[in-house]
């Protein structure tokens, strides 16, 4: 076995149904007193029966969590933090509110308690992300870490069937770059091709009956070896496409992943053999691209980035802005490579571009 390196991040996670119940016992392990629940407006509810659940260690609710993490929203939620004396926050919701959450831990040192409710994965990275002036920062930095994340299946049950389906591709392109990544490892490779599998075969079935118990789980556990796949490794032409999409464009994050991954596995997947046949072996195909995009049509994901308000006008800056600053990747990609790639993804050819390599 050649050698490598893995960096294990330090995460607490509780996992099953009605685990949110625990969420008190939780916050008081962590010696917090004085909790802000964060959300979006749409999941005000939910972050209020957290609160309640919480009981005296709840200190309020902030429900602004926004798409891409915008950095008046940021400082807003830190402005409010500090004017209540939080010791803590909990983030329950998807990406949005999780990157609330960390933007507040980056910037105030708060600790935070993850309560996932889609499949982002974003609980297991130290991944941050604020956009700004059209442009989206990222970093890494182990603060921003969820210092416990208690996974409830019963939570994503209400979760519409297309925004799982979008959810877990989003998940699934964390484990297909991390697949190639240059600081991938035989441990990361097990974690993705697991989690791969998991959601290609449970959100089909979420397609269907979105209550199906069992099936949410295995997404929601696919999620997390996902996640892992992002937290511990570096990503890609996907990744990098997918944040100026977002924003720049303010594309929505998840069907933005979900339109995007199989065209750029039909581009890197000839450079990379191993990730091939990982993938092969995770989606049980002899075409993993195909077999990502079928996935798409199966859950319900849109299949072009006209679908999400791109126009095509738009595309040269997008290439502008990814070979302005490229991120690590099996194959570098040209300006043609990138025109040619985003306008199959624009007009949603279902022939994906695949060079020789």
């Amino acid at each position: 076995m050649s050698a490598f390196v893995h960096d294990a991040l330090p995460m607490r996670v509780v996992f099953g149904p009605g685990r949110l119940t625990d969420l008190a016992a939780e916050a008081a392990r962590l010696d917090l007193h004085r909790l802000l629940v964060l959300s979006t407006p749409d999941q005000r509810d939910l972050a209020e029966r957290a609160a309640d659940l919480l009981g005296p260690l709840a200190a309020g609710v902030f429900s602004g969590a926004r798409m891409h993490v915008p950095a008046d929203t940021a400082a807003a939620a830190r402005d409010h933090a500090r004017r209540i004396g939080a010791d803590g926050c909990v983030a329950v919701g998807g990406g949005s509110t999780i990157g609330l959450g960390k933007a507040i831990a980056l910037d105030a040192g708060l600790p935070v308690i993850a309560v996932p409710t889609t499949y982002s994965g974003s609980e297991m990275t130290p991944i941050w992300g604020i956009t700004e002036a059209g442009r989206k920062r990222t970093g890494r930095d182990r603060a921003v870490l969820p210092r416990t994340v208690l996974y409830d299946p019963d939570l994503t049950t209400g979760l519409p069937a297309p925004l799982s389906g979008t959810s877990g591709i989003n998940a699934i392109a964390h484990a297909v770059e991390a697949l190639y990544a240059p600081d991938t490892s035989p441990i990361i490779e097990l974690f993705a091709e697991e989690g791969i599998r998991c959601l290609a075969a449970a959100l089909p079935i979420i397609a269907v009956d979105p209550t199906d118990r069992d099936a949410r789980s295995q997404a929601l556990r696919g999620s997390w070896l996902c996640g892992a796949c992002l937290g511990a490794t570096t990503m890609s032409l996907h990744h990098k496409l997918c944040h100026v999409l977002g924003g720049t464009f303010e594309l929505p994050h998840a069907p933005t992943h979900a339109v995007m991954l199989p065209h750029v596995a039909a581009f890197n997947l000839p450079a990379t053999p191993t990730a091939h046949a990982a993938l092969c072996r995770a989606l049980d195909t002899a075409d993993p691209a195909h077999a990502l995009a079928d996935l798409g049509i199966a859950v319900g994901a849109p299949c072009s980035l006209a679908e999400l308000g791109l126009r095509d006008t738009d595309l040269p800056e997008v290439i502008n802005q990814v070979l302005a600053q490229p991120y690590a990747n099996p194959r570098p990609p040209t300006h043609d490579d990138l025109e040619t790639l985003l306008s199959a993804a624009h007009t949603g050819a279902t022939h994906l571009v695949s060079r020789p390599w």
